[in-house]
C-alpha cells in the first residue's frame, strides 16, 4: 500500500517540484495551499508523513504543527525561507521531526522522507521486543504509552524526545555516538546532513533539568546517560586532581 503525503505550500512552484520528486518515487502526495486546508483534511484522512511550510497565509506551519500535534504523532517536515537557529529550534520542540531551509534539494528532501519511513517501520518491528517499562534514576518510561515521568512529574515530550530518551535508557551502559542516533532514532544515513541529534538532545537537557539523570556530552562522538550523583562526583575528582599540593 502506499504511504501517504501532504505538503502544504502558498508557494504553486515548491508545492509542485516536491509533489513531483514523491510521486516519482510512488507516494500518494496531495498538495495544498494552505495550512489550514490540510489541517482540516488531515482531521478526516490522516497522511502518513506531513510536510508544512513555516509561512503561509493564516495560521503559520508552526501553528499546523502544533495542532496536528494534538491528535497525531505522525512525522512532519518543516520548511522555510528562513535561515534562522530561533525557527530550527520552535519547529523541533513543537514536535516536528526536521527542517529544511529554501533553497534545498528535493532529492536530500526525498532521502529524508524515505529515512523517516525507514525508522517509522524498525520501530514497529521492535516495539514487541522492548519492554513496557524502563527506569533510569527518577526517570520513567512506558512504551506503549509513550509516555514518561521524572519521580512524580509527567515529562510532556515529541515522539523524537520520547525515542531518544528510551534509546538511551535502553543503551546506559555505554556512549551512544551522534551517527548511532541519526541512524536508530531518526533513520538516516550518514550522507544525510542534519543538527536534528544535537538540537533534540540540548531540548531533552532542558526538559530533564529537575530530574535527577544528564546527557553527558562525549567531545567527538556522542552523548551518554548518567545520573546526577555521578556527574557530581566526577566534577568533585576534577576539582581534586587539579588542587596544587602544598
Amino acid at each position: 500500500m502506499k504511504k501517504t503525503i501532504y505538503i502544504a505550500d502558498d508557494e504553486s512552484n515548491i508545492r509542485n517540484l516536491v509533489l513531483t520528486f514523491l510521486e516519482r518515487e510512488g507516494y500518494d502526495v496531495t498538495a495544498f495551499p494552505d495550512g489550514e486546508s490540510l489541517l482540516r483534511y488531515f482531521s478526516t484522512n490522516p497522511s502518513d508523513l506531513v510536510i508544512l511550510d513555516v509561512m503561509m497565509p493564516g495560521r503559520d506551519g508552526f501553528f499546523i504543527c502544533s495542532d496536528i500535534r494534538k491528535i497525531s504523532n505522525v512525522p512532519i517536515i518543516m520548511l522555510t525561507a528562513r535561515d534562522s537557529d530561533a525557527d530550527y529550534i520552535s519547529g523541533l520542540s513543537l514536535g516536528s521531526d526536521d527542517y529544511f531551509t529554501k533553497p534545498f534539494s528535493p532529492i536530500k528532501l526525498v532521502m529524508k522522507v524515505k529515512a523517516i519511513f525507514r525508522r517509522a517501520e524498525a520501530d514497529s518491528r521492535k516495539a514487541d521486543h522492548i519492554d513496557e517499562s524502563l527506569h533510569f534514576e527518577d526517570i520513567s518510561i512506558m512504551t506503549k504509552t509513550k509516555t514518561a515521568t521524572a519521580g512524580s512529574e509527567d515529562l510532556q515530550l515529541t515522539p523524537n524526545e520520547f525515542s531518544l530518551l528510551t534509546y538511551l535508557i535502553i543503551n546506559q551502559d555505554r556512549a551512544v555516538s551522534r551517527a548511532e542516533l541519526l541512524d536508530r532514532i531518526w533513520g538516516y544515513e550518514t550522507e544525510v546532513e542534519t543538527r536534528v541529534a544535537d538540537d533534540t538532545v540540548k531540548r531533552l537537557r532542558k526538559k530533564l533539568a529537575k530530574s535527577h539523570v544528564v546527557i553527558k556530552t562525549v567531545w567527538g562522538y556522542g552523548f551518554r546517560l548518567t545520573s546526577l550523583s555521578d556527574r557530581n562526583s566526577d566534577a568533585a575528582q576534577e576539582d581534586e586532581d587539579s588542587t596544587p599540593e602544598t
